[in-house]
């Protein structure tokens, strides 16, 4: 039931993609573009994105840009990630990296023009948001995205193989990485919905905090599943010498860990009633998922 819903979703933000796209002036980059932007992926964030509107009952079209913003830095972040220079990853999503298929220079131009397109779709005129929640939203997606999040998180990432690093060193590598754009998820929904600085705080943390969820179940998915389930190459991180959880404690307390980190996000998450029904299933599909 939830699989359907995620996939239903993600075929509405994809059909608004094209869209936008379409409207565009034609280039040579928009074909790797589209290719690492539409090639399919279970748009987690984007369905965060929607949940988290019904517990401010805001209306699924004006999430819309928030979810192309999301998906556009995301499908950037992978494109880069999977560079020769970066983790050298042949496949994603069960197909060619982006650079394998057009080639290391457009993959890095591609990648450029998704994350500039993701301020293109906060700052559009259709997007019917007062200016000042506008540049609010800009300037955390911005924060999320560069060498405070998403960047940052990468370098560490790649800065921290067969290298010696505690918990906390690697926890904080991991909520860049990949926590910060989760963070947006939650905290840009309360912007939207005209929340208070204090209420958009306690979104950021649990954005955050589902973002780590997330990251250490992929790292676990590295270590046990299998390409035809991921859609990419497994038992990486190993080879690589990638410092992770598991690296670190082991499987057990790994996933200990987890299990302490998602009662976490459950109990916060529960407090806001029925309304949060849709976001416990996500949780729930994160820390079960085998793909």
């Amino acid at each position: 039931m939830l699989n359907k819903k995620l996939i239903k979703n993600g075929k509405l933000i994809d059909i608004f993609l094209k869209n936008y796209l379409r409207k565009q002036k034609k280039t040579n980059l928009l074909t790797p573009m589209m290719y690492g932007l539409l090639s399919g992926g279970k748009k987690i964030r984007s369905n965060l994105i929607l949940d988290m509107g019904k517990i401010f009952n805001l209306k699924r079209s004006k999430l819309f840009y928030l979810c192309a913003a999301v998906e556009c830095i995301h499908s950037y972040s992978l494109i880069h990630d999977d560079l020769p220079c970066m983790d050298d990853d042949r496949f994603r999503r069960g197909k060619l990296s982006t650079h394998v298929k057009f080639g290391e220079a457009p993959a890095i131009l591609a990648g450029n023009s998704l994350l500039t397109l993701a301020f293109e779709f906060l700052s559009d005129e259709k997007f019917k948001l007062h200016d000042r929640l506008k540049i609010k939203l800009i300037k955390s997606l911005a924060i999320c995205s560069g060498h405070t999040g998403i960047a940052g998180g990468q370098d560490l990432d790649l800065k921290f193989e067969n290298k010696k690093r505690n918990l906390n060193q690697i926890i904080d590598m991991q909520r860049k990485k990949t926590g910060k754009l989760f963070s947006f998820c939650f905290s840009s929904v309360g912007i939207v919905a005209k929340k208070n600085n204090s209420e958009i705080l306690k979104l950021e943390k649990i954005g955050e905090d589902i973002g780590l969820l997330f990251q250490i179940t992929d790292d676990f998915l590295d270590f046990t599943s299998t390409k035809k389930n991921t859609g990419k190459l497994t038992n990486k991180d190993i080879k690589k010498g990638k410092k992770t959880l598991i690296s670190l404690l082991g499987y057990k307390r790994s996933l200990k860990f987890v299990n302490s980190l998602e009662k976490k996000i459950l109990s916060k998450l529960k407090k806001h009633g029925r309304n949060a029904i849709d976001l416990i299933n996500i949780i729930n599909f994160i820390t079960k998922r085998n793909y």
